[in-house]
């Protein structure tokens, strides 16, 4: 029974082995081939990625005129996105993100929802007394 033990444990350990060794083989093969296609040339016609450029500075007049433009247009299609807004004006949504922040804080504008879904108001003036 000792022997039989002898050669079954020299069997696993031969298995492990080979195991191991194929295991070691296929990691290499798939690090070659993962350094090959690295060093590849990008293919013809392939756009590159788009690179993020700054932007210039606003001026404070340019931004509280697009604010006035803002304003008018909440006016005349209250309950709309940034989305619908923006191509009225001539400019993307990004652009009326910093106006419809002076609007909201100067209490001309309110929000409601979040994100994407954020659909902006008039907000009512309060009557005299």
């Amino acid at each position: 029974m000792t022997h039989r033990n002898e050669t079954l444990s020299e069997q696993i350990e031969q298995l492990v082995r080979a195991h191991i060794e194929a295991a070691r083989r296929e990691a290499a093969d798939a690090l070659a081939r993962a350094f090959s296609s690295a060093s590849t040339p990008a293919r013809v016609g392939a756009t590159p990625k788009r690179l993020r450029t700054a932007g210039r500075r606003r001026a404070s007049t340019e931004l509280s005129a697009l604010g006035a433009r803002l304003y008018e247009a909440v006016v005349a299609q209250p309950g709309e996105t940034m989305a619908v807004l923006a191509p009225d004006l001539g400019c993307s949504p990004r652009e009326l993100h910093r106006p419809m922040a002076a609007l909201r804080q100067a209490g001309r504008v309110r929000s409601v929802g979040q994100r994407h879904q954020t659909r902006y108001y008039p907000t009512v003036a309060r009557a005299a007394s």
